[in-house]
């Protein structure tokens, strides 16, 4: 079969888009509103994100996708980010599917979604609000998720798209803090998905649990391999290595510094 989107009909029961690129990991995304109630604690805001990814490693970034509201407007996810320049993110998993789907639900703004999903939550510890929130103790994250990533705000691109939830907000953050819990790192220092059951969204309805991987090394040179494997350090020490030299360019907190 062939269609063109929006031109012509796939003559499917389903729309078979997203159905083809799968699975996806799922950006569970938490954040603080920077609006509350007078002495009070900043709400809360958790909600799942099936376009998610990893864009580099050195420094990290990530990506989450959120198409808006079917009354156009952007999620509480991307304003809260916006506004406070800070989220965080949680590997949603197996055993936490159930509040993964509970925290999908379109509330009220303002309402708080780990309350909701009955959530134990733990506090982000490197991130500051980058406009003043009273009471502000750390973004929360959700304590039983095995890994967890502090993140700084970077940038969003708008996408445009056909109303009233076509159009997509890309937000970009970097990492700067990770939490791997003990008990998922594998004798030989590897994550182990066996023990963090990974969840990811295919088409439709349908979920995928990870508990199971296979090697395969990419042929070709070692700096191209250790990049494929995300390593910072050996990246670190082939920029050492290529200019040895005062002046070596790093980035560092979005910025290209002199060293």
């Amino acid at each position: 079969m062939f269609y063109q989107p929006g031109k012509t009909d796939h003559g499917l029961r389903f729309d078979p888009f997203k159905a083809c690129v799968v699975p996806r990991p799922i950006g569970w995304i938490s954040t603080v509103s920077a609006t509350h109630q007078t002495n009070s604690e900043p709400t809360s805001n958790l909600a799942p994100y099936s376009q998610f990814q990893n864009l580099t490693f050195d420094p990290p970034y990530v990506m989450f996708s959120a198409n808006q509201t079917p009354e156009n407007r952007s999620k509480d996810s991307v304003v809260n980010a916006e506004t406070t320049g800070i989220f965080c993110w949680q590997l949603a998993t197996y055993p936490l599917r159930e509040a993964v789907n509970i925290t999908s639900e379109q509330l009220p703004y303002g309402v708080d979604e780990f309350a909701a999903a009955k959530l134990e939550r733990t506090h982000s510890q490197l991130l500051e609000p980058r406009v003043p929130v009273p009471n502000f103790k750390g973004v929360p994250m959700v304590k039983e998720s095995p890994v967890r990533f502090e993140c700084e705000y970077h940038s969003t691109l708008r996408l445009p798209g056909n109303p009233p939830m076509g159009s997509v907000d890309i937000v970009i953050g970097k990492v700067v803090g990770v939490y791997i819990a003990d008990h998922v790192i594998s004798a030989e220092g590897k994550v182990d998905v066996s023990k963090t059951e990974p969840i990811a969204r295919c088409g439709y309805y349908d979920y995928a649990v990870v508990r199971e991987c296979f090697e395969m090394r990419m042929p070709g040179d070692q700096l191209t391999r250790d990049g494929l494997e995300g390593s910072a350090r050996k990246n670190r020490e082939a920029n050492e290595k290529a200019n040895p030299l005062n002046g070596v360019k790093q980035v560092e907190a979005g910025e290209i510094k002199e060293q």
